[in-house]
């Protein structure tokens, strides 16, 4: 039977929990989930799916709190850095990229992303899987899709929820995530569960939550399909003249930034190219650190639109990278 999750005490009423609030001026939830029932059996769910999920749900009040908590303060990208690319993080993805190279190589083999960056997100989204988040999803999905600010795209997202787990990829209790929904040791929304998810060891079932090699399928199948270009790299750390050009929306060739005197960290020419185009990132802003972000790092960004996000899953993957077996150095 479905546990009832809600964040404050079983006895008290939601009439009680939400009066006073915007919710209480639009529909209750047992109105809004009896017609979403109705909506959800239209959209192909069966019966028993529905009942055996949503007959016991209730709104999660610390899903609401979290959905309507202002932004804090944004941190600096040396201080962001440094919080998630610890030195614990590099030893533990070079020792997983070692213990599962067999499986990441045939996956590269298929979908051509390098074994290096499918751990860096593995690492950065989960802690390797260590930190998938402790809510249940169809229970946040639906308080979000009753809650209203984003609710037609949390319905959309419960509704996906829903067929996931009809078509016997994993059951209710087991979807369990962020509060926003996020599944799995990869962190895919429903919708991108539907979308991208493996079955890689052909057991019938994509499981990102417990089957490390449909985790990595799954993500290597995202990058893939987002435009991963196998011959380049996310980017690289640059050393650059002030007063040019910065942010994703100047692109030019790594010859063309060569010119305009940007150079390698470490002082050496950049590699000469007149097709992989760059743009000249600053995370910090002002004067800090800079990047080239390659068409790859665009394609981190298609994962979670963060610069700070993706130029440490950057930099971590190509940590990480150091620690793949001698014989066959990514």
């Amino acid at each position: 039977m479905r546990k009832i999750l809600s964040y404050f005490a079983l006895s008290l009423s939601l009439s009680g929990m939400f009066a006073g609030s915007a919710l209480a001026q639009g529909a209750s939830f047992p109105d809004w989930l009896r017609n979403f029932k109705s909506e959800a059996a239209r959209e192909g769910v069966s019966q028993q799916t529905i009942d055996a999920v949503l007959g016991g749900i209730s709104p999660i009040q610390r899903v609401i709190d979290l959905d309507r908590k202002q932004p804090e303060g944004k941190i600096g990208f040396a201080k962001y850095k440094s919080n998630v690319i610890t030195q614990g993080r590099i030893d533990e993805g070079r020792s997983l990229l070692r213990q599962h190279w067999n499986d990441l190589k045939r996956i590269e083999s298929q979908y051509g992303v390098p074994p290096q960056y499918v751990v860096a997100l593995w690492g950065m989204e989960t802690s390797y899987g260590k930190n998938t988040g402790g809510f249940d999803v169809v229970d946040a999905l639906a308080t979000l899709a009753w809650e209203g600010r984003r609710a037609e795209f949390f319905k959309k997202e419960l509704l996906d929820a829903l067929k996931i787990i009809d078509q016997g990829h994993t059951s209710a209790d087991n979807m369990r995530g962020s509060w926003a929904g996020a599944m799995g040791q990869c962190q895919f929304m429903p919708s991108s569960f539907r979308n991208f998810a493996v079955d890689y060891n052909g057991d019938g079932r994509k499981d990102i939550w417990g089957t490390r090699a449909d985790v990595f399928a799954s993500a290597a199948n995202y990058l893939s399909k987002s435009g991963w270009k196998h011959d380049e790299r996310w980017g690289r750390k640059v050393s650059a003249p002030a007063g040019l050009p910065k942010g994703l929306e100047t692109r030019k060739s790594i010859s063309e930034w060569a010119r305009l005197g940007v150079k390698q960290v470490d002082g050496s020419p950049l590699p000469k190219s007149d097709t992989i185009m760059a743009s000249l990132v600053v995370p910090e802003g002002g004067n800090g650190e800079a990047y080239l972000a390659y068409d790859n790092y665009r394609v981190i960004m298609k994962w979670n639109r963060s610069i700070y996000f993706a130029t440490s899953v950057g930099l971590l993957a190509d940590l990480i990278a150091k620690g793949a077996p001698t014989h066959l150095n990514p």
